[in-house]
């Protein structure tokens, strides 16, 4: 009972696809890593609890990182918000704000790789910066 029962299971999962003729899953079929998963993973776990999830915000109070006029025109304001925080008045896409983002203590390498995926989420094509990208902007 239980060889037939293994052998379904085997000829179901032969016969779903996901490998060649072999049995065996080809280079194709392999899913690449998102260049920005690490980028994700640092917003998720410092930036998304204001700016959302889906890079919205919230208006009024903490502005949109998505399709953001702002934060697409200039990536070194970008850098050295994401690496020092801001405080006072901005307007983001018609909207002003005026609220303080502290500090998240992120490393150069963590504004590197979050700035680099807010750049290229949610619709945005704003480019990617480099560790020398983000050395310099914090230099100033």
């Amino acid at each position: 009972m239980k060889f037939a029962l293994i052998s379904a299971i085997a000829i179901f999962l032969f016969s779903c696809g996901g490998s060649d003729d072999t049995g065996w899953a080809t280079e194709d079929m392999l899913v690449e890593p998102s260049p920005y998963a690490a980028g994700e993973k640092v917003y998720l776990s410092n930036c998304a609890s204001c700016h959302q999830k889906t890079g919205e915000g919230l208006e009024g109070a903490f502005p949109p990182l998505a399709q953001s006029d702002y934060l697409l025109a200039d990536k070194k304001r970008a850098i050295q918000i994401a690496a020092n925080g801001m405080d006072g008045p901005i307007t983001v896409n018609g909207v002003d704000y005026d609220a303080m983002m502290a500090s998240q203590g992120l490393s150069n390498e963590d504004v590197k790789e979050v700035v680099n995926y807010v750049l290229n989420s949610w619709g945005n094509e704003g480019g990617e910066v480099t560790i020398a990208d983000v050395e310099a902007a914090l230099s100033e």
